[in-house]
């Protein structure tokens, strides 16, 4: 009896544990979930996986606004926190935010970081296996039984589909914006381009490379894709070409090569109907979550017609993104996508 007592004391106090760390107020700061050796779906193993995630606001007493934001491709937390707070795209003076770094990404366990399983010695993982991570962060780590709504850009609009439909009780709101609930022959052919030309680049030697190799043809054929044509004619003059070309590469990528690899493979083996037999319809049936879906109309990088059709197979309302901005309308149109997030996480319908 006594032993019983003082399990259900610890099991208190670990649950009181999770919620003081979930509920208390946050300043951003990185912090790491140490998920141990995490399985993935195709039965291969992540070692001493970790998961970087930032929290912002503070979780109220009914433990009912917490909303899950993870990165895009080649992003990091960093890079979304000027999306957070009042007036911007998810408010923290009303949410309890999580931005999570999503696996691969360079912060959470990637090619790039990972001590005992470096480089292409990372396995493959899936958009499906970076969002069980990030359950079981919410979960485990935070000790969140439910959230408000999950929200996520690129990629992160990939991992929400997923969400939406691997935890369909687990939010009451999925946001995807400019994702995807499976990529089309375009989107594929892209990233399997992306990827030979970082295997075809100067110093890449297998990916056990020492110093990053020349990733210039990558850097020329993802700013394209980025964008529109329309976007160019109207934004950079052909006598400004060369001086465009010089500053783009400059900047490089920005990541690591053997992460690229790694994400741009989880994106190209999304497919949210899978279990379903490959039924899209049967995947969308399988939501519980009110939907928002934002699709860019121009979008040379994620085409949109696989939400689009998703958005009407749950009859769920669509933003669409008109602009020439292509898949970067997320910058052009952040007016618009505030404005409707806000609303739509205050009520979805």
């Amino acid at each position: 009896m006594k032993f019983a007592w003082r399990c259900l004391a610890l099991l208190a106090s670990l649950s009181l544990l999770a919620w003081s760390q979930a509920s208390k107020p946050s300043d951003g700061m990185l912090q790491f979930a140490r998920l141990g050796d995490f399985q993935l779906t195709n039965g291969q193993v992540i070692r001493d996986c970790r998961i970087g995630y930032r929290t912002f606001g503070q979780l109220n007493a009914q433990r009912s606004n917490a909303v899950l934001f993870p990165t895009w491709f080649s992003g990091t937390t960093a890079k979304l926190v000027d999306l957070v707070g009042p007036g911007k795209l998810v408010d923290s003076t009303k949410y309890f935010v999580i931005l999570v770094d999503a696996i691969g990404d360079g912060v959470s366990s990637s090619p790039s970081n990972s001590a005992v399983q470096p480089r292409l010695q990372f396995p493959r993982f899936t958009i499906r296996d970076m969002v069980n991570a990030e359950h079981q962060l919410a979960t485990q780590t935070l000790g969140l039984r439910h959230l408000r709504g999950v929200i996520g850009i690129s990629m992160g609009g990939m991992q929400t589909f997923q969400w939406a439909v691997a935890y369909p009780t687990f939010m009451d709101a999925a946001i995807p914006i400019v994702g995807s609930p499976r990529l089309t022959s375009y989107d594929l052919m892209l990233w399997h381009t992306e990827i030979e030309t970082i295997k075809e680049s100067a110093g890449w030697n297998g990916g056990n490379y020492t110093t990053e190799p020349n990733l210039n043809a990558l850097t020329d054929l993802h700013t394209i894709e980025l964008t529109s044509p329309e976007y160019f004619l109207r934004t950079t003059k052909p006598e400004q070409f060369a001086h465009f070309v010089q500053e783009t590469e400059a900047g490089g990528p920005g990541f690591d090569a053997n992460d690229w690899i790694r994400q741009a493979q989880a994106m190209m083996s999304l497919d949210v109907s899978a279990p379903f037999g490959g039924s899209m319809a049967l995947a969308a049936a399988a939501v519980k979550a009110k939907m928002l879906i934002i699709p860019s109309q121009h979008d040379h990088m994620v085409n949109p017609h696989p939400a689009l059709n998703f958005a009407h197979l749950r009859h769920a309302p669509i933003l669409l993104l008109t602009s020439d901005c292509g898949h970067r309308a997320t910058g052009c149109e952040d007016a618009k996508i505030d404005a409707a997030v806000a609303t739509f996480l205050a009520h979805p319908r």
